[in-house]
């Protein structure tokens, strides 16, 4: 678990700890481990093999009074056993290239060897798909980081896929790796509260951070850390307490977004207002989608009738046919869907003009009329 401190009455992550973090990068970890042990045996290999050459070149020029070019000739045919060049001619150079001859084959067949383990435990793929990673993310430019791929951060990827925006996703569970990979995704899988990791997902060029991992302390620590890298990048925050809300804000996010806090006012809303197809605020102004409901006040009048205060900017048929800015004699007919725009009051006159009489269902209106 993640050691607390408390400031100015608030509760803050100090330190990213704990078994569960080590479990889960544990893998990625040791796969990093291999690839290092496996540069550095090839180093080794690399050295040995033209330490071997140099020896052998200068030997065959000392005892066989030969050029460091044939030397060297000399001690490449030696140690790849291929005998173009015949023996020495005295008893010191064929000592020399009877060494040469072990200490070269024993040396092929140890990077031989490490070579092929490389390819057989998969670390090449590996590092193909790491640097294919960080190729993608150097080209991307007012791109979007995204920090956690679980329901929420899928849902944040999926509508900023549909709406083109390049994104990096930045997660640490392995298992949300290849969800990301098959869509495209380019996936950092690091903490994203590291300054390291936002900076390789290239944080200096980004358009925005959007935090949405499931625990508020960590998004509280990650807009604290973006907002520490960037002053004036936008960022956006998942809370999900109440209290959360404005820890984030003064940590440095421009918007919080509660997800439980949405999906309820947004399932009473349909509730109270099962008329109402949609709605936001704009300013002063509200804009909502309004069905014509069976035996409202409204069905049958003429926009200009119902209209009032509000603009009606488009109506929807049942058909499909979007009618936009209709002339004011059009009759409301079961079924339609206005778009209305204007203050609150206006709107909401709307909402109860086209409300459905006290104990009538849509759905079961509907299932009666089939």
């Amino acid at each position: 678990m993640a050691n607390w401190s408390r400031r100015t009455g608030e509760t803050f992550p100090v330190e990213h700890g704990g078994p569960d973090r080590h479990r889960v990068l544990e893998p990625r970890a040791h796969a990093q481990r291999e690839v290092r042990l496996f540069m550095r045996r090839l180093g080794v290999l690399i050295g040995a093999l033209v330490a071997l050459v140099l020896a052998g070149t200068i030997g065959f020029a000392i005892t066989e009074g030969v050029s460091l070019a044939y030397g060297f000739a000399w001690t490449l045919d030696t140690v790849t056993t291929l005998g173009t060049i015949p023996d020495p001619g005295d008893g010191g150079g064929r000592v020399l290239k009877v060494c040469l001859e072990l200490l070269g084959i024993g040396t092929l067949f140890y990077a031989l060897a490490t070579v092929a383990e490389f390819f057989v435990s998969g670390q090449l793929s590996g590092v193909l798909e790491e640097r294919r990673i960080e190729k993608m993310i150097d080209s991307f430019s007012d791109h979007y980081i995204v920090c956690g791929f679980g329901r929420v951060g899928r849902q944040v990827s999926r509508d900023l896929r549909a709406a083109g925006a390049d994104h990096v996703v930045i997660d640490p569970n392995p298992a949300n790796r290849e969800a990301a990979l098959s869509v495209g995704i380019p996936l950092i899988e690091s903490e994203a509260s590291d300054d390291e990791v936002l900076g390789q997902a290239g944080i200096a060029r980004a358009q925005g951070v959007i935090a949405c991992v499931d625990s508020d302390a960590e998004n509280i620590f990650i807009t604290m850390t973006a907002r520490e890298l960037r002053g004036d990048i936008l960022i956006i925050a998942r809370a999900s307490a109440e209290d959360s809300e404005k820890k984030l804000l003064r940590a440095g996010a421009d918007r919080v977004i509660s997800p439980y806090k949405t999906s309820g006012s947004e399932m009473a809303r349909v509730a109270l207002r099962p008329q109402v197809g949609g709605a936001f605020d704009v300013a002063d102004y509200r804009m909502e989608e309004i069905e014509v409901s069976p035996a409202c006040e409204g069905v049958g009048k003429t926009i200009g009738a119902v209209s009032g205060a509000a603009v009606i900017v488009a109506i929807r048929h049942p058909d499909g046919r979007l009618e936009t800015q209709p002339p004011a004699a059009t009759a409301l007919r079961v079924g339609d869907m206005i778009i209305a725009m204007g203050p609150p009051a206006a709107v909401e006159r709307l909402d109860r003009m086209f409300q459905p009489p006290r104990g009538f269902s849509p759905i079961r209106g509907a299932i009666q009329g089939l």
